[in-house]
C-alpha cells in the first residue's frame, strides 16, 4: 500500500478484487476506488463492501472489455454517493476518471492491462500491481537482457518502474505453483522522460509502437533486416538510422525506448 501513495485525492481501479481484501484496504486511504471482477458468483460479496463503503463501486465482467466510459460512469457513481446530491453536480462527477492502477493481476491477462491502461487512460500516474514474477522481470527488463523486448519497449513510452520486490508462494493461501513479484510503474511527467519520450500524442506513441514490433519482428535479425521485412524501405532505413545515431547492424533487444522514438522520429513517423 505505501507504494501506492494514495490519499483522499487518488481514485484506483482495481482488477481482480476477488473477496475484497486489497479493497478494503484501499477504500481506507483512497478518496474512490471502482473494482472489476469477472465472477459473477462474487458480486454478492462486492454488494456488501459497496453498501459499507460510500467511496466504493464495482464493475462485473472482463477488464480487458471495461473501457473508459465504463470507469468514468462507475466512479461517477461513488461521487454521487459521497456527495449526496443529485442534477448538474453529479452529472459532472461522471467525468471523472482514475488516477491509479492498484491490484494484484490475474495472470494471464497481467501485461496486456498494465499496457492497455497506461495507454488508454492517461489519467494513470502511477500502478502497483502483483503479477507473476517473470511478467515483472518483462516489465523492469533493461536494454540488452533476454527478458528485454518489445513489450519492455512500448510500456517505457509510458513510465518507468520505480519500485520491484518478490512476493514467495508462501505468502499464500493455498500457495501458488509460481513466484510473484510487486512493481511499481510511475508514468513519465513533464521534464523526467528521457529526451524525446515526453511529450508524444497518443497517434505518435502508436506510431513508435509500430517501429518496435518491426524491430523485434524477427529479433535473431538486425534491425535493418527485420524493419525491412516488416515493409519498411530499406533506403529510408539506412537514413533514418544514421540521423538517430543507431548502427543498422544493431538488434532490437540492445536498444533503449528513446532510441527507438528517434528512429521513428527520423522515419518521419512523428508529427
Amino acid at each position: 500500500m505505501d507504494l501506492a501513495c494514495l490519499d483522499g485525492a487518488s481514485r484506483v481501479v482495481e482488477v481482480g478484487p476477488g473477496l475484497g481484501t486489497l479493497t478494503l484496504a484501499l477504500v481506507q486511504d483512497a478518496g474512490a476506488v471502482v473494482s472489476i471482477e469477472a465472477d459473477a458468483e462474487l458480486e454478492p460479496v462486492l454488494e456488501g463492501h459497496a453498501m459499507e463503503h460510500a467511496n466504493f463501486a464495482y464493475l462485473m465482467g472482463d477488464a480487458l472489455k471495461v473501457g473508459p466510459d465504463d470507469l468514468a460512469e462507475a466512479f461517477g457513481r461513488v461521487a454521487r454517493r459521497l456527495e449526496g446530491a443529485r442534477g448538474a453536480a453529479a452529472e459532472e462527477s461522471c467525468g471523472l476518471a482514475p488516477t491509479a492502477f492498484v491490484a494484484n493481476l490475474p495472470y494471464n491477462v497481467a501485461a496486456t492491462l498494465i499496457l492497455g491502461y497506461f495507454s488508454e487512460l492517461p489519467t494513470i500516474e502511477r500502478a502497483v500491481v502483483m503479477v507473476q514474477k517473470e511478467v515483472a522481470d518483462r516489465i523492469a527488463a533493461q536494454p540488452g537482457t533476454k527478458q528485454y523486448g518489445a513489450y519492455t519497449a512500448k510500456l517505457g513510452l509510458y513510465g518507468e518502474v520505480t519500485g520491484r520486490f518478490e512476493v514467495p508462494p508462501s505468502c499464500f493461501m493455498p500457495a501458488p505453483h509460481v513466484d510473484s513479484a510487486v512493481v511499481r510503474i510511475e508514468r513519465w511527467a513533464a521534464g523526467s522522460a528521457p529526451e524525446g519520450i515526453a511529450p508524444l500524442s497518443g497517434e505518435e506513441r502508436a506510431a513508435c509502437a509500430h517501429v518496435i514490433d518491426a524491430a523485434f519482428a524477427q529479433r535473431r535479425k538486425t534491425i535493418r533486416n527485420s524493419m525491412s521485412s516488416s515493409g519498411f524501405d530499406k533506403a529510408a532505413l539506412d537514413a533514418a538510422f544514421a540521423e538517430a545515431g543507431v548502427a543498422p547492424t544493431a538488434r532490437a533487444e540492445t536498444l533503449s525506448t528513446a532510441d527507438f522514438v528517434r528512429i521513428a522520429r527520423a522515419l518521419g513517423e512523428l508529427a
